[in-house]
């Protein structure tokens, strides 16, 4: 199945939100084209994200007021971060009144977002502002201070470090926060952080960290904080770097993992359930997360489908960055 019939597919969707984003991520449509605004239109008021809306408190919350950080990964903050990637903005006022909340709680101090105490948490502050900046918060002083820690919180080695130990490939939400920010509004310091952080990956090709690590040949949605090579490959494309030849590795395994029908498959929704922190979960009962998907685990995806597609279009040059 040619890639043409693949992507055809995904504009017949019943997903709003896939057709939308096929036609803007993927074929690199004008928000002015009528089959575009006819799609985002429908956003609100049909498939996932409407779903979504539609389990929201009053108040602009999920599950609890108390607490929009837990359960994860069904209460607010995850909620929202799912939203974020649905094509849907702060023009509907129930996401106005969820991403008021999220700000006003989860701001810190130090300028960045966290969920507690006075500091902010680097997942979090990348997580948080990529999704303020989807939804259209270019300019809430917030999100640009959140911009400014990014900056000012670098690892010694280049890019970002969710551990402190200035290794892992696991930080790339700073990296995917400053692609949702237009490059006319970078400053200098925030484009040396980037090409640093990029280069912590390319020279890794992505993938090279110690041993083997098998959850970065998994395919996983809702992405949330977890790396694999499709979050990789996504971050890295969507901020130029289609064209870099490190990217051979990582791209090689996403084209063998294209079914014979033109799709991919999702693998997982949270790899921590199930995966190697199912013996901590195990003990730890209380912070066991309540899963949360869009699709069937081990079936075709379409949101699995429509990044990689996306990716493949940055990688091809018919799609700019």
């Amino acid at each position: 199945m040619g890639r043409s019939r693949t992507i055809d597919a995904l504009l017949k969707s019943a997903q709003p939100s896939i057709r939308y984003l096929a036609r803007t991520q993927v074929l690199g449509l004008p928000e002015s084209d009528p089959e575009v605004r006819a799609d985002r239109a429908e956003i609100p008021r049909t498939g996932w994200a409407a779903d979504i809306l539609s389990e929201q408190r009053p108040g602009g919350y999920w599950v609890g007021a108390d607490d929009l950080y837990r359960p994860k990964y069904r209460s607010t903050n995850w909620m929202l971060l799912i939203l974020a990637d649905l094509g849907i903005t702060r023009s509907d006022p129930r996401v106005r009144r969820s991403c008021e909340l999220w700000i006003r709680r989860f701001a810190r101090p130090d300028g960045g977002f966290g969920t507690s105490g006075a500091t902010s948490h680097l997942c979090v502050v990348g997580n948080t502002t990529r999704a303020l900046l989807r939804f259209g918060y270019l300019d809430h002083p917030r999100v640009r201070s959140a911009l400014d820690w990014l900056v000012r919180n670098r690892a010694k080695l280049g890019g970002w470090s969710c551990f402190g130990s200035g290794r892992n490939l696991d930080s790339w939400e700073p990296l995917t926060a400053f692609a949702a920010y237009p490059r006319s509004r970078w400053t200098a310091p925030m484009k040396e952080a980037v090409e640093a952080g990029a280069e912590f990956f390319l020279e890794r090709e992505l993938h090279r960290q110690g041993d083997r690590y098998e959850p970065w040949y998994r395919l996983h949605y809702p992405v949330h904080y977890y790396y694999d090579l499709l979050v990789g490959l996504d971050a890295l494309t969507s901020l130029g770097y289609g064209g870099d030849p490190r990217l051979a590795h990582a791209l090689a395994h996403l084209r063998k993992r294209r079914r014979s029908d033109g799709r991919w498959a999702l693998d997982a929704w949270h790899p921590d359930v199930e995966g190697s922190m199912a013996e901590w979960f195990a003990r730890h009962p209380k912070q066991r997360p309540v899963p949360f998907g869009l699709e069937t685990p081990g079936r075709p995806s379409e949101m699995i489908t429509l990044i990689a597609e996306r990716v493949l279009a940055r990688v091809d040059g018919a799609l700019p960055p």
